[in-house]
């Protein structure tokens, strides 16, 4: 995970924009999804997926895809923090980031530092993945299950 940082002015065009507006509203489950996706853009497929790709690497987006709700599926989900010394944060991040069991990972300015998801498929899952963290970085896995769930909805505008 690096560090976020503000794009440079000019790093999203309107085109770039729109597929980040449009695409936070839902993605077609069908045959042809990327298509089906692009077509209100005026883009075809191919060119949707090939500006996903540039979105990713220019650090627009984190990442593309689905999010399941692990706790509906029978797993579980569970928000954890984790003070990492400045020096390790890049290693800590790389030993975090390799359990498939890591959702999210975000790095704050704080005492507590990393903070990170986990979904698993069972709800002992969680204290697994966490105790694996903790022996392989060392470092205590604060975890802060959830006790209600709350929709907001979150949109951005690009």
């Amino acid at each position: 995970m690096n560090r976020r940082t503000v794009l440079p002015e000019g790093s999203l065009d309107a085109t770039d924009r729109a597929i980040l507006n449009a695409l936070q509203d839902g993605f077609p489950l069908s045959p042809r999804p990327f298509d089906e996706a692009a077509e209100p853009l005026g883009l075809a497929g191919a060119e949707l997926i090939a500006r996903l790709a540039r979105l990713r690497e220019v650090g627009a987006t984190t990442r593309f895809g689905p999010f399941f709700d692990a706790a509906a599926m029978g797993g579980a989900f569970c928000l954890c923090a984790m003070a990492v010394p400045e020096a390790d944060f890049e290693a800590v991040v790389t030993k975090v980031n390799a359990h498939d069991e890591v959702a999210h990972n975000y790095a704050r300015d704080h005492a507590l530092n990393m903070w990170f998801v986990l979904a698993t498929d069972t709800p002992e899952g969680i204290d697994r993945t966490a105790a694996e963290i903790e022996r392989e970085t060392g470092l205590e896995v604060l975890m802060f299950p959830k006790l209600e769930e709350f929709f907001i909805g979150f949109r951005v505008q690009a």
